[in-house]
C-alpha cells in the first residue's frame, strides 16, 4: 500500500505544489562532468612520490 492511497485529495494537491515533478532529472541544464574532472575527483590526477636516496621526490 502506498501513502499516496491513503491521503486525502486536498493533502495530495498540496503535496504536489509543494514539491512538484520530485521524481523528474532536475539537472539538464548543467553541462555534464568530463573525463579529466571525474580523475581529478576520484584521485588518479595527483602527484606521486618516491624515495630517493633517503629523500622524497616527485616522479615525473
Amino acid at each position: 500500500m502506498k501513502i499516496r492511497d491513503s491521503v486525502s485529495k486536498e493533502t495530495l494537491k498540496q503535496l504536489k505544489s509543494i514539491a512538484p515533478d520530485s521524481n523528474s532529472n532536475k539537472s539538464n541544464d548543467t553541462e555534464p562532468i568530463t573525463m579529466r574532472e571525474w580523475e581529478e575527483i576520484i584521485g588518479t590526477r595527483r602527484e606521486t612520490y618516491q624515495r630517493q636516496g633517503g629523500r622524497v621526490r616527485r616522479k615525473r
